[in-house]
């Protein structure tokens, strides 16, 4: 079954212009959802709003959202002053630009959603602008009335499934300074030995990115605590964390490095650990044999890979 768009609407570029919707490319609906019930009588239990002065439920209609200007004092908005300061819904994403794929820092990126086409005739158009900006290697900025708000897009091709991949951008005003997370954080100094060091352990511990090589181990682990209280079963009980204390960092990258060397002469078949000579033998290897059958599997469970 296709799944339902978010939006849908018209992409224009320039003369072009085609039918497009807007698919969420994240989902949590997966997610295990737990509800809130009475713990007495096992009702579900509904939220409901009340005068914060006389405790008293108000009824839907009696709501009104409001802006506080001072300490309980508010001006209400009502829905239809809001809407008419919205600029008009055209069902458009009007395309002002185009610039390198990464030429946007992630930190702006805030919801991605596919776009594609919606119907045959859109398809060609469609079609023609994808391949002119793979080819490019170029991203699109885009704006549109989207849920009640004008928002900035960032639209790129996507190696997957034949649609653009449409992000929501943060305004500026939304993105805080990096300079307000490092304020209190000082000056350290690096010798050479430990830069050194840290970047063999960088260079020995790359890889690529598969998302389907991580896993959600909280879903996991609830999963298997309802079917556990489903079952009648033990509750399973998380292993203790050992906790370990870093005394010297330099030592510390140390051990680290020569950790990191002897994995990758084993991946290796040990041709590495010739050539450098070392003459420790690996230690520990039947304790990290003896954590490692400790660990218990996750439960399985199904799961539905979403393009990135």
């Amino acid at each position: 079954m296709a799944p339902r768009a978010s939006w849908k609407g018209f992409l224009t570029v320039g003369a072009l212009s085609c039918a497009v919707g807007l698919y969420a490319a994240a989902s949590t609906s997966e997610r295990i959802s737990l509800h809130m019930v009475s713990r007495k009588s096992g009702h579900r239990l509904r939220r409901q709003y009340v005068d914060e002065e006389t405790g008293k439920p108000v009824e839907n209609d009696a709501q009104v959202r409001g802006y506080e200007v001072a300490k309980g004092e508010y001006i209400t908005i009502e829905p239809e002053e809001a809407a008419a300061v919205l600029p008009d819904n055209d069902k458009t994403i009007s395309i002002d630009a185009f610039l390198p794929c990464d030429g946007i820092d992630t930190v702006y990126l805030d919801r991605p959603y596919f776009l594609a086409p919606v119907d045959e005739a859109a398809a060609e158009v469609f079609e023609i602008l994808k391949r002119g900006m793979a080819a490019q290697k170029v991203a699109a900025l885009g704006e549109a009335l989207l849920f009640r708000r004008v928002r900035r897009l960032l639209i790129r091709p996507t190696e997957e499934g034949g649609a653009l991949l449409a992000s929501t951008l943060s305004f500026d005003y939304e993105v805080r300074s990096a300079q307000e997370a490092f304020a209190d954080v000082p000056e350290v100094k690096i010798t050479a030995e430990m830069r050194d060091l840290a970047t063999h352990i960088i260079k020995t511990k790359a890889g690529t990115f598969d998302p389907m090589a991580y896993q959600d181990r909280y879903e996991s682990a609830l999963a298997e605590l309802v079917r556990a209280k489903m079952e009648g079963k033990p509750l399973p009980k998380a292993p203790p964390r050992k906790e370990e204390k870093v005394v010297d960092l330099l030592e510390a990258l140390r051990a680290s490095a020569k950790a990191t060397e002897r994995a990758s002469d084993k991946a290796t078949g040990g041709a590495s650990g010739k050539a450098s000579g070392s003459g420790k033998k690996a230690p520990a290897k039947a304790k990290a044999g003896k954590n490692a059958a400790a660990e218990k599997p996750a439960p399985s469970r199904k799961t539905t890979r979403k393009a990135s």
